[in-house]
C-alpha cells in the first residue's frame, strides 16, 4: 500500500524548488553522481510525481528543511534539536557531533527498497583553520548512485580533526547501530532492521549517521602514508591490485616538536577486504637504518610502541597486507586504510592509502556495478616515489636528525 508523507515543515515559496529543476551542485556544497538531481516538496511526492523513482535526500521541505543539505555538526552531548548545517565554530579540545541524514524520498515503502546503502565521512588529514568534513552516501539503484555535502568546522587557529574510535552508529526507528570505524574509509553499509545496505522508503525507515571528532590545536607530528605492491620499488598513494595480491604499507613519522617525544605508537586500521600477514612488521630508523624485524603483531589492532624520537626525529614502519573478498563490490572498489600516530598528550595524527581492486568474475554476471566510488567527487589519485635516506644515528631509540626524501603529493579530501 502506498504511504502518503504528511507535512513536516512549513517553508516559504522562495524555498520551494519544483521538481524537474536541476539545481547547479555549488548551492550549499551539495551535490551528486548525476551533476544537479531535482528537488521535490511534500505535496509533489505525495502526488506521485518521483513515480518509480528511489532517490535519496530530494525534498525541500522534509524534516530537516532542505534535505539536500544533510550533514551537520553540533557540540557533542548538545541538547539541541537544529544542527549547523553549513558551518561550526569550534575550540580547541571540544568534541563535535558530525550528522548524516538519510531518507530514501519513495513513498513506496517495501516495494521500493534501495539497495547497497552505505554511508562514508570524509575527514580532511590538513592542518588549518578552516577544516570541511565531506559526507557520501550510495546507493546501487537508486538516482543518483551517490549524493555528498559538507560541513565546514572553523577556528581562530590551525587545527587537525581527530575520529573518536568507535563514535560511527545509526539511529532509526529500530534504535542505535553500531558502524565500522570504516565508515571514515571505504563506507559503512546501513539499513532498518540490520544493517544488511537495504532501506526501504518513507520516513518509518529514515535514519541519522553520527560520528565524533574532536577538535586539536596543537601540532606534534606528521604522518605519511604510501603502499606498493610487493616486489615492486615504487611507493605511491594508491595502487592497483587484485585479490590474493600483497601490498606493502609504509608509514612515516616525525617529530615537529622542539622536544623529545617518549612512546610513540604507530597504529593501522585496515579495511575489510585486506588482512595483515603475519611477522611481517618492520622499524627503520636512525638505529635500525637497514630495518629491524618487529616480534609484535600489533600494528594492525591495539598499535605498537616505536620509542622515542628527538626534535625533527622520524622513523618508518613497514607491513604486509593481503587483498582477499569479503565484501568486494561487482566493479572498481576502493580499498582505503588509516594510519594512526599518537603522541604527546594523546594527540592523534592520521594519513591514508588506497588500494584499488576490480571485482569482475561470474558471480558479477547478473549485478554490474560500473561506477566506481572515490572517496571525493570527481577526485583524481596522485602518486609520488619515497625513498628511504636515513641520517647520523642518534642514541638510545631516538631520532638525532631528519634525514628522509618523500616526493610525493596528497589527494585532496
Amino acid at each position: 500500500m502506498k504511504s502518503i508523507y504528511k507535512a513536516v515543515l512549513s517553508v516559504s515559496a522562495a524555498a520551494v524548488v519544483m521538481a524537474g529543476t536541476l539545481t547547479p551542485a555549488i548551492v550549499q556544497a551539495w551535490g551528486d553522481s548525476d551533476n544537479g538531481r531535482p528537488s521535490y516538496t511534500l505535496d509533489q511526492i505525495n502526488n506521485g510525481d518521483l513515480k518509480d523513482t528511489i532517490t535519496f535526500n530530494s525534498i525541500s521541505n522534509g524534516k530537516i528543511g532542505d534535505e539536500k543539505n544533510f550533514v551537520g555538526a553540533k557540540v557533542a552531548g548538545a541538547n539541541v534539536s537544529t544542527w549547523n548545517a553549513n558551518t561550526i565554530k569550534v575550540k580547541d579540545g571540544e568534541t563535535y557531533t558530525i550528522r548524516l541524514f538519510v531518507h530514501n524520498n519513495s513513498p513506496l515503502g517495501m516495494a521500493a527498497i534501495a539497495k547497497d546503502v552505505k554511508a562514508t565521512f570524509s575527514l580532511p588529514t590538513t592542518v588549518a583553520k578552516s577544516q570541511t568534513i565531506y559526507g557520501y552516501l550510495d546507493s546501487s539503484n537508486a538516482k543518483p548512485n551517490r549524493i555528498w555535502d559538507e560541513v565546514t568546522l572553523q577556528a581562530d587557529e590551525n587545527i587537525y580533526l581527530e575520529y573518536v574510535d568507535g563514535s560511527a552508529k545509526f539511529n532509526n526507528n529500530k534504535g542505535d547501530f553500531k558502524l565500522p570505524n570504516e565508515v571514515i574509509t571505504s563506507g559503512a553499509k546501513l539499513g532498518y532492521t540490520s544493517m544488511n545496505g537495504e532501506i526501504p522508503g518513507c520516513y518509518e525507515y529514515s535514519g541519522v549517521v553520527t560520528i565524533d571528532v574532536k577538535v586539536h590545536s596543537s601540532v606534534a607530528a606528521k604522518l605519511s602514508k604510501q603502499v606498493r605492491l610487493k616486489g615492486s620499488n615504487t611507493w605511491s598513494e594508491s595502487v592497483n591490485a587484485k585479490v590474493g595480491d600483497e601490498v606493502e604499507y609504509q608509514i612515516e613519522y616525525v617529530n615537529l616538536l622542539t622536544e623529545t617525544v617518549d612512546n610513540v605508537t604507530i597504529r593501522d586500521i585496515l579495511p575489510t577486504n585486506v588482512e595483515y600477514v603475519m611477522n611481517s612488521t618492520y622499524l627503520y630508523n636512525a638505529n635500525y637504518q637497514s630495518g629491524v624485524k618487529l616480534a609484535d603483531n600489533t600494528v594492525a589492532t591495539s598499535g605498537i610502541n616505536i620509542g622515542s624520537y628527538l626534535a625533527k626525529g622520524n622513523a618508518y614502519v613497514r607491513f604486509t597486507g593481503k587483498v582477499v573478498d569479503k565484501t568486494l563490490a561487482c566493479g572498481n572498489n576502493q580499498l582505503v586504510n588509516w594510519a594512526n600516530v599518537t603522541v604527546k598528550d594523546n594527540l592523534v595524527y592520521k594519513d591514508d592509502a588506497s588500494v584499488m581492486v576490480v571485482k569482475d568474475d561470474e558471480t558479477c554476471e547478473n549485478h554490474p556495478n560500473p561506477e566506481p566510488t572515490p572517496d571525493t567527487p570527481g577526485s583524481i589519485v596522485d602518486t609520488g616515489a619515497g625513498t628511504i635516506a636515513f641520517g647520523a644515528i642518534g642514541a638510545g631509540a631516538a631520532v638525532t636528525t631528519l634525514g628522509y626524501y618523500i616526493a610525493s603529493r596528497k589527494k585532496s579530501m
